[in-house]
């Protein structure tokens, strides 16, 4: 039996929870994957922005490992006639910015900045480049940055 303190216990209680129930048992959930480092830290530290960065790159994370080699993770934003984005970075500026690099389905380099209230981020399949052997799976490099003491202020 494991006994918690009365700060384990508070502390517990402000951690993120997450639950999802698919109808294909096999999909990925954040909620069935190792959480990197920095999203076990307490939230109550966290700016709205880098709250929600974080949890963007465990979506896309699991997004890519749903996807075969013919295809890379795009975004797809509301509002705007932005489209279709080949996400090529993922960033925040805090306390409640959120932005998205890449190139549009016209091959135009893309940024959209978004306010954390705003947020609707649709992850869709887009075919990789012809050109390019493997595709680029970004969730996994902003992930692998998660887990490590990487200061995000310079």
């Amino acid at each position: 039996m494991n006994i918690d303190t009365s700060a384990e216990l508070l502390e517990n209680d402000i951690l993120p929870k997450t639950q999802e129930v698919h109808t294909d048992p096999n999909v990925p959930c954040p909620s069935s994957t190792k959480l990197p480092k920095a999203l076990g830290e307490s939230i109550t530290k966290k700016s709205p922005a880098q709250w929600a960065y974080e949890r963007i790159i465990m979506y896309i994370q699991n997004f890519e490992k749903q996807l075969d080699n013919d295809h890379e993770v795009g975004v797809g934003l509301a509002g705007g006639l932005t489209g279709v984005i080949r996400i090529e970075g993922l960033g925040y500026y805090d306390p409640d910015i959120v932005t998205y690099y890449g190139t549009n389905e016209a091959g135009a380099k893309t940024q959209l900045i978004q306010h954390v209230s705003q947020m609707n981020v649709t992850l869709i399949a887009s075919p990789k480049n012809i050109d390019q052997p493997e595709p680029k799976r970004i969730g996994f490099q902003l992930a692998a940055a998660l887990e490590r003491d990487v200061d995000v202020t310079t």
